[in-house]
């Protein structure tokens, strides 16, 4: 087995590797470390969870032991698609720097410019940044970025997803030509590859599992079922979603529930908050000192279930989450093998549950089977969702509308009590009555011929020469 001291990496940086318990590289780190080390162009395929951060950081802290940093222009540069995934690298960086002198800014929205601004004037020789503010630091006039050595692209294909590539494909052309690119992600789409191509020089390909594929630790469901009602599917979903969750019973020690939707993840939230479970929400339109503060709640304990959109959990480092439930199907399939890739972390066993609404998401479950290349198992509608489900559409009574009427005791109008409206509507219908009674029956036509008509003469010809009674009572 290869050990870290075999991968020519500084003695400094290698203390500080031994000091954070870390003793064998994991596959992707061996064999991205020593192509970076020469100075090569690395682009690295590898599923969430396998250890790429440390691929990247501890090339760049070697290579920037010599040298020092200019004002507001950083030596090395490491884009990520959030804030999260960020402040995670920032942090493992400071863990494996911690024997050396290397200046690092982390750059990301929710935090005032001002701070941002005097990190970069003293100088960085490592800066961690999300694209959009990147770009707003440079278009004040903040930043620079010609002399960066080093550029990072991590979690690439989340940056597609989230709309970033044209802030690449612009940060590219800010650099200069001769740096070095480390590219990872954990898919390749054909717009990932039309970008490698145009700005990674010869890179070696380093690849560690096939792409989609799923980790063995982790058990995969689907529970598949159709709303009784489209009004109704909502809530129905967040019924089963809760069943799923009481099931687990103390296997569950902590999870992620994944909703497609920003605006689902607080709906989802306050639901089961309501129904006495532990939750909280992460979501874009929270400041970053609250994104933190959840985080490090649910790190903690303090929290059981994180509930999140794709965007806002992309990145997070969290290795021993024991469940994933996903809300919905993911629209794009490759967000299935993300999502998933949160449990079943460093040799400990996960457990992922999908809601599947029939036939709504039947198209994306197609996706996402046929991206991992496996059918994900049916999990039967838990028994406690099939009887709330059922209440519901009864309307809260415990069976059906219409048995529910058809077994109604019958009241007659006597038994009901009456107000001052239905007595007044009561008189007015005996005073019609009264009426119409009174009224004399219409007069009978003659019988036999009526002079000068002829034998065949319609009755109602023969009453008009019958004298006709006055009509008023």
């Amino acid at each position: 087995m290869t050990s870290f001291a075999d991968l020519d990496l500084d003695p400094r940086v290698l203390k500080a590797v031994a000091d954070a318990g870390y003793r064998q590289p994991t596959p992707i780190q061996a064999d991205a470390i020593p192509y970076a080390l020469e100075g090569r162009d690395v682009l690295g395929i590898a599923q969430t969870g396998t250890g790429k951060t440390a691929s990247f950081t501890l090339p760049i802290i070697t290579a920037l032991l010599k040298g020092r940093a200019r004002a507001r222009m950083p030596r090395s540069l490491i884009l990520c698609p959030t804030r999260e995934l960020a402040s995670q690298i920032a942090d493992s960086l400071a863990v494996y720097s911690r024997h050396v002198r290397l200046s690092r800014a982390l750059l990301i929205g929710g935090v005032s410019f001002a701070e941002q601004d005097q990190l970069i004037t003293k100088g960085v020789d490592v800066l961690i940044a999300t694209p959009g503010r990147l770009l707003d630091h440079f278009e004040r006039g903040r930043l620079l970025l010609t002399g960066v050595q080093i550029m990072v692209v991590d979690e690439a294909d989340r940056m597609l997803d989230m709309g970033f590539i044209p802030d690449i494909e612009r940060i590219f052309r800010l650099t200069p030509f001769t740096r070095q690119t480390l590219f990872f992600s954990a898919t390749m789409a054909p717009e990932i590859t039309r970008i490698t191509k145009e700005f990674l020089q010869n890179p070696a390909r380093v690849e560690v599992a096939p792409q989609a594929s799923m980790s063995e630790n982790t058990a995969q469901h689907v529970c598949v079922f159709r709303a009784g009602h489209r009004s109704r599917e909502a809530k129905e979903k967040r019924i089963v979603l809760r069943s799923l969750i009481r099931e687990q019973g103390d296997r569950l020690t902590n999870g992620i529930v994944f909703c497609n939707r920003k605006s689902d993840v607080d709906i989802v939230a306050r639901s089961l908050q309501v129904h006495g479970f532990s939750a909280q929400a992460i979501h874009g339109d929270l400041d970053q000192k609250q994104r933190m503060r959840v985080l490090d709640s649910f790190r903690n304990g303090d929290i059981v279930l994180l509930i999140a959109s794709d965007v806002a959990a992309r990145g997070l480092d969290i290795p021993n989450v024991s469940h994933i439930f996903n809300f919905d199907v993911p629209n794009h399939a490759e967000n299935y093998v993300h999502r998933i890739g949160r449990t079943g972390r460093a040799g400990r066993s996960g457990s992922a549950f999908t809601i599947c609404l029939s036939p709504r998401d039947d198209r994306d479950l197609s996706d996402v089977e046929r991206l991992i290349k496996q059918a994900v198992p049916r999990l039967a509608l838990p028994q406690s969702a099939e009887e709330e489900i059922r209440t519901l559409g009864s309307g809260g009574r415990g069976r059906p509308r219409s048995a529910a009427r058809a077994n109604r005791p019958s009241k007659s109008v006597a038994d009901k009590p009456c107000s001052t409206a239905d007595e007044g509507r009561k008189k007015r219908g005996q005073r019609s009555r009264q009426i119409r009674d009174a009224r004399p029956a219409p007069p009978k036509a003659p019988d036999g011929p009526v002079q000068g008509m002829g034998s065949h003469v319609p009755d109602f010809l023969k009453t008009s020469f019958t004298k006709r009674p006055s009509s008023s009572p």
